[in-house]
């Protein structure tokens, strides 16, 4: 969502197209340096659980900055969401499918069909943004807020959800 949403959201705030089309790749920039954070610091340094809580946070505490500032602030502050979002899905997946037995493979099977979120959500931006009295601000807030906060669920108690009956299974 930050990479499809930073260069219309730049603009939108008045900031020319001629400089908000680089605005994605701020976003990659700031992915990448999360990768690579990643591959330094997981698992020697803090394990995925941690790293899935703290990009949470991350993201909770920019997408709330995203909505109280306008400009270059609030854009910066998209950008970073890539740092906040590189960690994720190395995290997730294997807290996911931990202890899954035999039923592994059906489990990252459906998981990997969980990424129809990232098509879903931007199209439901686009509408949003189009209904007076929403605008750009409060519909990127409900669009990546929820999630956020999801993910710190996940992140703290969600992924154990099930695990006592996935060992029984096996």
């Amino acid at each position: 969502m930050a990479g499809d949403a930073i260069g219309i959201y730049g603009n939108a705030m008045g900031i020319p197209l001629q400089s908000s089309k680089y605005f994605t790749s701020l976003t990659l920039s700031s992915m990448l340096l999360g990768y690579v954070a990643g591959i330094i610091c997981i698992p020697k340094y803090i394990t995925q659980q941690i790293a899935l809580k703290i990009s949470a946070l991350l993201g909770i505490t920019l997408s709330i900055g995203i909505y109280f500032s306008h400009g270059y602030p609030a854009i910066i502050m998209i950008a970073l969401l890539g740092l906040a979002n590189a960690l994720m899905w190395p995290a997730i997946f294997p807290l996911a499918i931990a202890k899954l037995g035999r039923h592994t493979k059906t489990g990252a099977a459906l998981l990997i069909m969980g990424i129809a979120g990232g098509a879903i959500i931007p199209l439901v931006f686009g509408e949003l943004k189009s209904i007076p009295g929403i605008g750009y601000k409060l519909a990127f807030f409900l669009c990546v807020m929820p999630a956020y906060l999801y993910i710190l669920f996940y992140s703290i108690k969600g992924h154990k959800a099930g695990q006592q009956k996935a060992l029984t299974l096996s």
